[in-house]
């Protein structure tokens, strides 16, 4: 078993990973969300038990938690984070003898990983994404929408009066920049848009809870991820509000699977079904988990987790030589 914590140079910036499993298992790269929420204690400590099948490892994309500092603002940008995301699957390619990496992303992830495999499929083995990101505008267009419907419906007058405030937003950017989002995301995870489980309705219970007591982060890290968090959001949001993956990645040559949840109003699932449609793929199936919100991984774990072994498994088996 292999349990190593490095710094790997992408970009000329020194970022930090988390390798962890077993040597002779595929390799699972995990792609975080946000951009800018780093959460690599999920598949180290929550999922944990992925790694008897797979030699997974989490990254700490640039300006977030391990990689916070030196990342300049100038390189807050989707582009360089895709580099960033092509290097270290080359490196890992490299330094693991394969040649092939699979490729898991939730919610900005799934951009990310998106993007990855349709720019350079020459080392992805398949792409697995959750919390899919379609179209920035629309998104935030519908989650707005749903938010302020909801508050309207529950009599919620301090939650009205917020969202009114910041307004429906424009080109996926709210009023206020990274506050005006905020509001909209608290109100949206209030009324189940996140999660239908209560423990998960706050951003505070759902994620800075699970990663100060997971164990997984040193303090320079936790610093890195308090910071990092809106550091990153205000410089790559415009850029994320403005992506049309509907438009720009329709053609794949590799393997592509989406796992959503039905009731995901933070990325809406609504948006999902005419993207996967108009998609090509060598391999290509859209699962929908029916009690899940934004992320079915901890929504609904051992189906995701069995599904997720049976596709990319199956994968293996069919190509071992990745």
């Amino acid at each position: 078993m292999i349990d190593q914590k490095r710094y790997v140079t992408l970009g000329n910036l020194p970022q930090k990973i988390h390798v962890k499993g077993d040597e002779t298992k595929p390799l699972l790269l995990f792609l975080h969300g946000g951009p800018g929420v780093c959460n690599r204690h999920t598949v180290m400590t929550t999922h944990a038990d992925l790694q008897r099948d797979f030699l997974v490892v989490a990254w700490d994309q640039r300006g977030s938690g391990g990689s916070y500092k030196g990342a300049k603002p100038e390189t807050l940008t989707i582009d360089r984070l895709v580099e960033d995301a092509r290097e270290l699957v080359a490196w890992l390619c490299r330094e693991y003898r394969r040649k092939k990496v699979y490729l898991l992303g939730g919610s900005w992830g799934s951009q990310l990983g998106t993007l990855l495999a349709y720019r350079y499929p020459e080392q992805v083995a398949a792409y697995v994404g959750f919390g899919q990101v379609v179209n920035g505008a629309e998104n935030e267009r519908l989650s707005y929408a749903f938010a302020l419907q909801q508050a309207k419906k529950a009599g919620d007058t301090a939650a009205i009066r917020k969202l009114k405030r910041v307004g429906p937003p424009e080109n996926g950017v709210y009023k206020g920049g990274f506050e005006g989002m905020m509001t909209q995301r608290r109100v949206m995870m209030k009324y189940g848009g996140y999660s239908q489980s209560k423990a998960k309705r706050s951003y505070f219970s759902s994620m800075v809870v699970p990663m100060l007591f997971s164990g997984e982060y040193s303090p320079a890290d936790l610093i890195g991820v308090a910071k990092g968090y809106k550091y990153v959001l205000t410089a790559m949001w415009p850029q994320v509000g403005a992506s049309d993956l509907a438009r720009d990645c329709r053609e794949f040559q590799v393997p592509y699977f989406i796992f959503d949840g039905v009731l995901d109003q933070n990325t809406p699932a609504a948006l999902v079904q005419a993207y996967f449609d108009g998609i090509t793929a060598p391999k290509k199936e859209l699962i929908w988990f029916e009690h899940s919100g934004h992320n079915p991984m901890t929504d609904e774990p051992e189906r995701f987790k069995s599904l997720l072994r049976d596709r990319l498994l199956t994968l293996e088996k069919e190509d071992p030589t990745t």
